[in-house]
């Protein structure tokens, strides 16, 4: 289906002209008409479907008709990450070049001077805003943000957002919101939490879900089985392969990792730069600007990047960690091989991850080729070692207590009994002449009942009568 095909006028259709776009993806297929019509949306596809496109161009649509109010925030972008709120802002920009409408883009990590900017934009009354929660709070908590003119509340990356913690955030936003607005939400995956949220936050929403795809076949996907104190050695011994540095991204679990990371291959001589939470956004853009002109060929990151960074050349993708969900890791090799063109990418598999990437392959539905290294390691067959010894310890374990709670058998078959009196009754043994304790009859007297004995507590003496005596 083309542009030209759907109900969007001709001043967002020559822009997405402009911008070199013909045809729609499933995922704006099926989400620009109903959002056209006004209907609430909650959208399940996975970076890179063209999502931000779908909720951005049916409200370009909409305001271009002028009939909202002037000088008030008509529209409310929320992005978990600085990154994707200006990627989001980017875009905005090339689709509204022929729409009459203004925008602002609020986030944190910034200066002053830049929140002097925000601030002058959200109190004029920018008729788009893209914002994260944490920073358009701040705004909110100073009292000068009127969103009670809001028409359009839309929520990218939900999912990321709120395994970010931003869920009291965003109730918090809603809060100031007007009840008859649009709400657009969409997710890369669908949990509980979402569909908690998005009962409070939507009303009668149409749902629209895009399968989440596999990678693309042109990126060679590769797995090193290794122990965790061997992971270093295995990213060194796989770029001494080649022959020439070639852009690459490493994702690590945590900030610590990264850091601990760069700083350990700075040390052997390469040109390497972090991205975690740390750093501020003028930090963030130095080191995004140096990694697309090529400054820096190595950049190590945390998961801050796996959705919303567009470079096309990327030649290999690294998981120094194992992601924790399938789609993350479509998302973070999704990076490379992009624009038709051929990648790499590698998993370090680690003896507690194992299992975890056996979940992936189900999920990808073929076995992850495995690539030997010096460093690498039989998980597999040690797993299958111990878990073999651990049946078999279970096993020895479960004979010896039944063997202890076993009664001594005689030798004819029949149980010990206890002998009574002189006589050995019930058994064959000659008598020793050694006669038993006799049991107590009606006869015999009982030993009286002891009394309890009680102490008697000594009497205390003041000592000023003690020094006294």
């Amino acid at each position: 289906m083309n542009f030209s095909e759907t109900d969007l006028n001709e001043y967002v259709l020559e822009a997405v002209e402009t911008m070199g776009f013909e045809s729609l993806t499933p995922i704006q297929e099926a989400s620009i008409p109903p959002l056209i019509e006004g209907h609430d949306l909650i959208g399940v596809a996975q970076t890179g479907t063209g999502k931000t496109a779908a909720f951005l161009l049916p409200v370009l649509n909409e305001l271009s008709y002028g009939d909202y109010p002037q000088d008030k925030i008509n529209c409310l972008i929320m992005a978990p990450t600085r990154e994707l709120a200006k990627q989001i802002d980017e875009q905005l920009q090339g689709f509204s070049y022929f729409v009459p409408v203004s925008s602002s883009a609020v986030y944190g990590g910034n200066d002053g001077p830049e929140f002097a900017r925000q601030r002058q934009g959200l109190k004029m009354g920018a008729d788009i805003i893209v914002a994260t929660p944490g920073r358009l709070i701040s705004h909110l908590s100073m009292g000068y943000v009127d969103l009670s003119e809001v028409s359009f509340f839309i929520l990218d990356e939900a999912d990321r957002m709120l395994d970010m913690g931003f869920y009291d955030d965003i109730m918090q936003i809603a809060s100031y919101l007007p009840k008859d607005r649009q709400t657009i939400m969409f997710s890369a995956t669908m949990p509980d939490k979402i569909q908690h949220l998005a009962k409070n936050i939507l009303n009668n929403p149409v749902k629209v879900e895009i399968a989440v795809s596999r990678p693309a076949e042109n990126i060679c996907q590769q797995a090193v089985y290794l122990y965790e104190t061997q992971k270093l050695n295995a990213v060194k011994e796989i770029f001494a392969a080649y022959t020439e540095p070639v852009r690459s991204l490493i994702f690590a679990s945590s900030k610590l990792k990264v850091k601990e990371l760069a700083r350990a291959l700075r040390q052997k001589g390469y040109k390497v730069a972090e991205m975690h939470s740390d750093l501020d956004q003028a930090q963030r853009d130095e080191v995004m600007h140096n990694f697309r002109n090529g400054n820096v060929k190595m950049l190590v990151a945390t998961d801050i990047v796996a959705r919303g960074i567009d470079i096309d050349d990327i030649a290999l993708v690294m998981n120094y960690d194992v992601p924790r969900e399938a789609e993350d890791y479509v998302h973070r090799i999704g990076r490379t091989a992009r624009a038709g063109a051929s990648g790499r990418a590698i998993t370090l598999v680690n003896e507690k991850d194992l299992s975890r990437f056996r979940r992936i392959e189900k999920f990808l539905r073929k076995r992850v080729e495995a690539l030997p290294l010096e460093c690498s390691a039989n998980l597999e067959g040690e797993r299958s070692n111990a878990k073999a010894e651990k049946t078999a310890d279970k096993q020895n374990n479960g004979r010896k207590r039944r063997k202890r709670g076993r009664k001594p058998q005689k030798e004819g078959g029949m149980p010990a009994m206890k002998s009574f009196g002189s006589d050995n009754f019930g058994s064959d043994e000659p008598n020793t002449g050694q006669t038993a304790q006799p049991l107590p009859t009606a006869e015999t007297p009982k030993k009286p009942a002891r009394k309890p004995r009680y102490r008697r507590r000594r009497k205390t003496q003041n000592v000023t009568e003690k020094a006294n005596n």
